[in-house]
């Protein structure tokens, strides 16, 4: 479980401007297993929350902790995704899965194993050679996912992963993440800039005040899953995301 208490979170001014509160007090909690998106106005903090989640940033107040523990720094029980892929372009596919592996300390033999399996489960079978340069978009992003899941994280940190991709193989990479998350059973938080995929993928959507971020709204999903092919013409579907719509154009009727 994650549970973020009275998070805050402000940085330095440059060039003699004053500093610049990013989050502004926020309480949240995800339970085991969950995906949860972070959605809000661009610049308001999802980013942020989600690298202190990571510990690759400390908060300035509050408590963040996972299963009772205070996050201190980054963890083996973090993955971290990230939208620029971050894969290392001297390593082909197999290597950039299997590097957490290998910094771990496994033998070739397992690592090379699991990593085998990911890149299959992921759609990369046959790419295993191939370098980042050799690969789209989509599959960059395919094989960072796969490198996150190499290390059975409990919990996947996804920050706008799929926001570079275009829109075919977004929402296939979208597919892929929910039926991979149902099988490993993780904990996701999602930040998105957009509505649809976060009525798409999310169990719940935390809806952030513009910054300094609060937590706005939390709205829960109530949508069949698996999601179904037919999800985007659901009335509850349509209905939600015009809503949340409502909510970040500032329309005083879509209130909570």
């Amino acid at each position: 479980m994650i549970d973020i208490r009275g998070c805050r979170k402000t940085f330095a001014g440059h060039d003699g401007q004053p500093p610049v509160p990013v989050i502004g007090g926020v309480d949240l909690t995800v339970a085991d297993h969950e995906f949860v998106c972070l959605l809000g106005p661009s610049g308001c903090g999802k980013t942020t929350l989600l690298r202190i989640l990571a510990g690759l940033i400390p908060a300035d107040a509050g408590e963040v902790l996972i299963d009772g523990r205070p996050v201190l720094g980054p963890g083996p029980d973090r993955g971290v995704v990230f939208q620029d892929f971050a894969l290392l372009p001297w390593a082909d596919v197999l290597q950039n899965v299997a590097f957490g592996l290998e910094l771990r300390g496994d033998p070739q033999e397992a690592r090379e194993t699991r990593a085998r399996a990911l890149i299959q489960a992921v759609g990369l079978a046959g790419f295993e050679h191939h370098y980042p340069r050799q690969l789209s978009g989509g599959m960059q992003q395919r094989v960072g996912l796969a490198r996150a899941l190499a290390v059975d994280p409990a919990t996947l940190l996804m920050d706008e992963p799929f926001g570079s991709i275009d829109a075919q193989a977004r929402r296939s990479l979208q597919d892929d993440l929910l039926r991979l998350q149902h099988q490993h059973r993780k904990t996701v938080v999602f930040v998105t800039h957009s509505v649809d995929e976060a009525v798409r993928l999310g169990d719940r959507i935390v809806l952030l005040t513009p910054r300094p971020a609060r937590v706005a709204e939390v709205i829960a999903v109530d949508l069949p899953r698996p999601r179904p092919p037919s999800l985007g013409r659901l009335a509850r579907f349509v209905e939600i995301k015009e809503h949340l719509w409502g909510r970040l154009m500032g329309d005083p009727e879509a209130r909570s």
